[in-house]
C-alpha cells in the first residue's frame, strides 16, 4: 500500500469523529455546508456520506484517492459558482467523483449533424396557435416519471420517447411508457445505440416501424442489445408523421410547446450543467449541440421567462430531473442552442 494510501485511511479515521456534524450537511439542498471545506477530515466526512447516499463502490484505495481529489475539485467549483450566480445553484449530485472529460464522455449522446438531419416538407402545423401564459405538461398528465440513461448515450431515444409518450396521451388520454431499448437495438440505420442518435431519425423509425413497444414489453438494460423481434407480438404505440420546429425561433417552439412535449437539443457539456441543482439556469454555455431532452412546459418566476426540460439523469439530477432553462434571452438559438433543433411526432386521432 502507498504512503498516500495510508495518509488517506488515517483521514477516514480522524472523520469517523466528526459524523454527527456532518448531519446538517447531508440536509443542505445543494448537499454540504460552508464548514465542510474548511478541513481535510471533513471534506472526508462528507465524502463518505456522499459514497452511502449513492452507493459508489471503489476496486481500491487508490481509486478512492484518485475519486476524492476529483470530488474536491468538483466541490469547490461548485461552491465558486453558488458564490457568484443568482438565479441558479450548484450542488452534489451522482457526477461528483467524476471529472468533467468523463462525465462528457458517460452522459451526452446527440450526433447532430444538421446537414443531414431529415427535414420535413410540411408546414409547421402550429404557426397560427395562441400562446398560452405558461403551459406544464406534467400537469396535463402527459409526461411519465423521470428516466435514467445511465452511462450509455442514449439522449436521443429518451427525447424521441418523452415526446411520443406525450402526444400519444394527449390524443388517446393513455399515459404510456414506451421504450428507449427498442430503439436502440432496432433503430441502427442513422442512429448508433450508445454512441449517440438523432431524434428525427427515431421518429422516422417509428412510422416505418409500425409504432413502438411499451417499457415493460421491451425494457431498458442500459446497454446495446440485439434487437428482438419477438417483441413485435406485443402492442405498440404509433405515430403518423413528425415534423421540425422552424430554427432559432422562441415564439416558433412555444407556439408547438403549448400543444405538446416536445423533443429538443441543447449543449449539456457545461461544468454547471453537470451540477445543476435548481433554479433558473442562465449559465454560461454554447450552442454546440451535444444532448438530447424535451421540452414539457414553460412558464415565469420572479420576473424570470424559462422553458421546463425533462433530462434522462434520473430524479436525483437537478429539479427532480428536470431543469428550468431561461428564455427571451435576446439570443435567436437561445441558451445552450435550445430553439436549434425541435421537433414533434404528430399522431392522428
Amino acid at each position: 500500500m502507498s504512503p498516500s494510501s495510508y495518509s488517506f485511511l488515517f483521514f477516514l479515521a480522524v472523520s469517523l469523529s466528526f459524523l454527527a456534524y456532518s448531519g446538517f450537511a447531508r440536509d443542505s439542498i445543494v448537499g454540504y455546508a460552508p464548514e465542510d471545506l474548511t478541513s481535510n477530515d471533513k471534506l472526508i466526512d462528507l465524502f463518505e456520506s456522499w459514497i452511502s447516499r449513492f452507493g459508489r463502490v471503489y476496486e481500491s484505495v487508490e481509486e478512492k484517492l484518485e475519486r476524492f481529489e476529483i470530488f474536491k475539485d468538483n466541490l469547490f467549483h461548485i461552491d465558486d459558482t453558488n458564490k457568484k450566480v443568482r438565479n441558479y445553484w450548484l450542488g452534489l449530485n451522482e457526477f461528483a467523483d467524476l471529472s468533467h472529460e468523463e462525465f462528457k464522455n458517460k452522459y451526452l449522446g446527440l450526433k447532430p449533424d444538421l446537414s443531414k438531419r431529415a427535414q420535413c416538407p410540411e408546414e409547421f402545423t402550429y404557426k397560427d396557435v395562441a400562446i398560452p401564459k405558461s403551459v406544464d405538461w406534467r400537469k396535463k398528465g402527459a409526461v411519465t416519471p423521470v428516466k435514467n440513461q445511465g452511462s450509455c448515450g442514449s439522449c436521443w431515444a429518451f427525447s424521441t420517447v418523452a415526446a411520443v409518450e406525450g402526444i400519444n396521451q394527449i390524443v388517446t388520454g393513455n399515459l404510456t411508457s414506451l421504450s428507449e431499448q427498442e430503439l436502440i437495438d432496432c433503430d441502427t440505420t442513422y442512429n448508433n445505440g450508445c454512441n449517440g442518435g438523432l431524434m428525427d431519425y427515431a421518429f422516422a423509425y417509428i412510422v416505418a416501424n409500425g409504432g413502438l413497444h411499451k417499457e415493460e414489453d421491451y425494457p431498458y438494460i442500459m446497454e446495446e442489445g440485439t434487437c428482438d423481434m419477438r417483441k413485435e407480438e406485443s402492442d405498440a404505440v404509433t405515430i403518423s408523421g413528425y415534423h421540425d420546429v422552424p430554427q432559432n425561433s422562441e415564439e416558433s417552439l412555444l407556439k408547438a410547446l403549448a400543444n405538446q412535449p416536445l423533443s429538443i437539443a441543447i449543449e449539456a457539456s457545461g461544468r454547471d450543467f453537470q451540477f445543476y441543482s435548481g433554479g433558473v439556469f442562465d449559465g454560461h454555455c454554447g450552442t454546440e449541440l451535444d444532448h438530447g431532452v424535451a421540452a414539457v412546459g414553460y412558464g415565469t418566476s420572479k420576473g424570470l421567462d424559462y422553458i421546463i426540460v425533462k433530462n434522462s439523469w434520473g430524479p436525483k439530477w437537478g429539479e427532480k430531473g428536470y431543469i428550468r432553462m431561461k428564455r427571451k434571452t435576446s439570443k435567436p438559438e437561445g441558451i445552450c442552442g435550445i430553439y436549434k433543433m425541435a421537433s414533434y411526432p404528430t399522431k392522428k386521432k
